[in-house]
């Protein structure tokens, strides 16, 4: 099940979400888990405490967990030397990068990220997305989208390695914020988009935590970061790899965001429910889908994306 995306050989297309491994500590045990493929992050040029604790929540009820961790981090350097340190090992290690909360050019945070890791990442993910940092997802509008876009392909440009950049992208947005997404990475932009986030919504939860501030992600997050991903398809008419992320629970799922037009797919709530053992139970059922079917991933791919975007509410 191996696949190129954006110049990188992906063993298998099953990966880990950032926000498990925040400061790059344990992505080879991940990647002896199975997985394809481990983020690390988001990562904070500088090192910041998050938000008050408690701050994350398990909706039993609702297979879900409510996070506003705030990118509780240790900065910039304490990963570097982390990812410096296993470098000939192998294995794709994406780096997640973040601007720091107080900060008074959070684009410059992101230039500074691009800089820091250019040499030890494997692909970034640019997130602008996190509910949690106040002001962050405005990023996500069009004008402030591309001066962001401009000022890091420019940075880029001076690194002597380039590794692919991919944008992470919330699931709330409306229909037409999405389309000034999708024409705003045009042409090479990034070289990918992540969709999605967590969520802000909690329509149909039955938990009591179920009010608690912060994102949504898990299990109820699934019908509607699919149906983004697939307009995300369609908008950009399957030219931009894109990652599937929210909701992702078993191997029916994992298809479902590649038939939406995934290359690649994310997960981490489930884990919190049903352990590691879910990687190899995905990639079982992925794989023998494949040999079922006599196609493979790529081909299976965005063959839904169609149907699947317009599915319930066109907007939030």
């Amino acid at each position: 099940m191996a696949i190129q995306i954006a110049g990188i050989a992906f063993p298998n297309p099953l990966g880990m979400a950032a926000g498990f491994d925040k400061d790059g500590e344990v992505p080879d045990a991940l990647l002896r888990l199975g997985f394809g493929f481990a983020e690390v992050g988001s990562i904070t040029p500088l090192a910041q405490a998050g938000n008050p604790r408690p701050r994350l929540f398990r909706l039993e009820e609702d297979r879900a967990v409510i996070n506003r961790m705030g990118f509780n981090n240790e900065g910039h350097d304490a990963a570097l030397r982390r990812l410096a340190g296993r470098q000939g090992r192998g294995g794709i290690v994406g780096v997640n990068v973040g601007a720091n909360k107080e900060s008074d050019d959070r684009i410059g945070d992101y230039v500074k990220g691009i800089a820091a890791f250019s040499g030890a990442a494997s692909y970034f993910t640019v997130n602008i997305s996190s509910p949690n940092t106040p002001g962050l997802r405005a990023l996500q509008s069009r004008a402030e989208l591309e001066q962001l876009l401009a000022r890091l392909n420019e940075a880029r440009t001076k690194q002597a390695k380039r590794p692919p950049m991919l944008l992470k992208i919330a699931p709330d947005l409306r229909d037409d914020e999405l389309e000034d997404i999708a024409a705003t990475c045009a042409g090479g932009a990034v070289d990918g988009i992540i969709v999605s986030n967590t969520t802000l919504s909690r329509e149909g939860l039955r938990s009591a935590r179920a009010q608690e501030q912060g994102g949504l992600s898990g299990l109820p997050l699934l019908e509607l970061s699919t149906r983004k991903l697939a307009r995300m398809h369609v908008l950009t008419g399957g030219r931009i790899p894109l990652v599937g992320v929210g909701g992702v629970h078993d191997g029916p799922s994992a298809l479902l965001k590649i038939r939406a037009g995934a290359s690649l797919v994310q997960l981490y709530s489930a884990l919190v429910y049903q352990g590691p053992a879910l990687v190899g139970t995905i990639l079982s059922f992925l794989a023998a889908e494949v040999a079922r079917s006599g196609q493979s991933l790529a081909q299976i791919r965005g063959r839904d994306a169609a149907a699947l975007a317009h599915q319930g509410s066109s907007g939030t």
